[in-house]
């Protein structure tokens, strides 16, 4: 058995709410911890890592695999703050499809299925992640952002899916700018936080 322990937030089985696969049944995980610390974050009690919050990997890989979904996806905070080649490798091994959600500010670690990359400008992601995103998932909050998110989509590879994601707070303000925005470059799509409107976890 191993005794790999990572600071689990909370686990639970929803609809994924955001990106490529909005809508589909997942098995979330979030991890406690992150170097970034975005100002709109809205998993700000994420950033702190407690002793009670540690638990046995393969207790989450146990969890994991009772639900229907084929998919678990990896959250935070920043989950590459840890090794997560264990539980990710024992997961492929029970067909289980590993994503994970990730501003890439730290080195990769474990096998993935589908990463979700979402880099913040005032914390520049290692290079590697460029390469190895399957999905750029940028947050607009103002319209300066947009700019953020073409440098961003020079960089990434060509397979990579784009997405421009409206910040919560934000969301009536800055819709119209993203509408009109993605219509004029339309290799662009736009991502919702579609588990706030169904409140949903």
């Amino acid at each position: 058995m191993n005794k790999q322990k990572l600071p689990v937030i909370e686990e639970f089985y929803s609809l994924q709410g955001e990106g490529f696969y909005m809508g589909s049944a997942s098995y979330f995980v979030r991890l406690a911890g992150c170097d970034v610390g975005c100002h709109w974050c809205d998993s700000k009690p994420s950033w702190q890592i407690f002793v009670e919050q540690l638990t046995d990997v393969d207790d989450i890989i146990e969890r994991a695999i009772k639900n229907p979904s084929k998919i678990v996806v990896i959250t935070g905070g920043e989950p590459f703050i840890y090794d997560l080649s264990y539980l990710t490798s024992v997961l492929r091994s029970k067909k289980i499809l590993t994503h994970i959600e990730t501003c890439g500010s730290e080195k990769i670690s474990g096998e993935w299925d589908w990463i979700s990359f979402s880099p913040k400008k005032w914390s520049p992601p290692l290079s590697v992640f460029y390469n190895l995103a399957n999905e750029l998932k940028i947050v607009i909050q103002k319209e300066s952002d947009f700019l953020w998110a073409e440098e961003c989509k020079s960089k990434v590879n060509k397979s990579c899916k784009l997405f421009l994601q409206p910040e919560w707070t934000s969301f009536n303000k800055i819709l119209p700018a993203i509408v009109e925005y993605i219509k004029k470059n339309t290799e662009w799509r736009i991502s919702i936080q579609a588990h706030k409107f169904m409140k949903i976890q």
